[in-house]
């Protein structure tokens, strides 16, 4: 802030303070100093108002407001650039300084402070987890139990708070695992973040090739049918998969999670729908999808241990075989 703008803030609320004080006087000194039958003279819905003095306790609590103001204005910021008198806002703690360079106190201040506090507290504990693999952390109730909130806070927003996506964010609960699902991968998913990217094929194989290859993929890789009335040529489509969407997509069409290439033989596992006209709209226009790299917001790889160990533990609650087909 300019010191001009600093200037006409802090002049305009110590102003607007000190004018408002003068009013309570003022109006203190003119008004009858004892209670009286009198009444101000009108009435509202056959109601009068006596004519009587402001009650002392009323008048106190309009002081005690502005020596509140007064001392907020002091101890914290509000006029213009400066930034109170609050103690104990030079650093976030520990010798840490604030991620701002600055001093005094800001609610991200506040919110520093706050997180080197439960840093401190609780990284003993995030510590004596993260020296276990991470199968047996996804084994311990109480792990599971903080690795739960740290989902809820991190990742319920995309993924949801059961876990099982939406469109364009994969189901955790399953076995299928875009970049793998390993307590490794994951964990390195969660560090890192994700971009997978598949480019449009509409322009490379045409109108006929992307019908023929959704159907391709819907039947012979799906085990579906076919909406009725629509007609393709399977034969087709498989020819231009083996030629086009194998380098992904494996020739079994089982994917490839080096390169975050889908297993299309699972329709359940489609993040953008597993219809027929979904399916060419995929291979048309083709899909962009972006994980940010979580491990600034969660804080340290330890809590990411922790969490990778609850996201593991979501797809081993139920068979690995077990499959439910996406509705058309």
């Amino acid at each position: 802030m300019t010191s001009f703008w600093s200037i006409y803030v802090s002049v305009l609320s110590l102003g607007t303070i000190a004018a408002l004080t003068w009013l309570i006087f003022g109006v203190r000194k003119g008004q009858r100093p004892d209670a009286t039958d009198e009444t101000v003279g009108h009435s509202f819905d056959g109601i009068e108002e006596f004519d009587n003095p402001l009650p002392k306790w009323w008048f106190l609590l309009f002081i005690g407001t502005i020596i509140f103001a007064l001392g907020y204005l002091v101890l914290y910021p509000g006029l213009g650039n400066w930034k109170g008198l609050l103690p104990g806002y030079n650093e976030a703690g520990d010798g840490q300084p604030f991620a701002s360079g600055q001093s005094g106190w800001t609610g991200v201040h506040q919110w520093e402070k706050e997180m080197v506090r439960a840093d401190k507290e609780y990284a003993p504990i995030y510590a004596k987890y993260a020296k276990l693999p991470i199968e047996e952390v996804a084994k311990d109730e109480q792990a599971l139990k903080m690795g739960g909130r740290l989902f809820a806070s991190n990742c319920s927003v995309c993924h949801g708070s059961d876990a099982k996506g939406a469109y364009g964010f994969p189901n955790l609960t399953d076995k299928e695992w875009r970049w793998g699902g390993s307590p490794a991968d994951i964990k390195q998913t969660i560090i890192g973040g994700r971009h997978g990217m598949m480019p449009p094929q509409g322009p490379a194989i045409g109108e006929d090739g992307v019908r023929n290859v959704a159907a391709y993929v819907l039947t012979e890789l799906g085990g579906r049918k076919l909406p009725e009335g629509v007609t393709a040529d399977i034969e087709a489509g498989k020819k231009v998969f083996s030629s086009t969407c194998f380098a992904c997509h494996g020739a079994d069409g089982k994917g490839t999670p080096s390169m975050g290439a889908p297993n299309l033989t699972n329709p359940s596992a489609f993040i953008y729908g597993s219809s027929f006209a979904q399916l060419q709209q995929t291979i048309r226009y083709g899909r962009n999808g972006h994980m940010p790299a979580q491990l600034q917001y969660v804080g340290s790889e330890d809590k990411v241990h922790l969490l990778a160990a609850y996201v593991y533990s979501l797809s081993q609650k139920q068979p690995a075989n077990e499959e439910t087909l996406a509705s058309e």
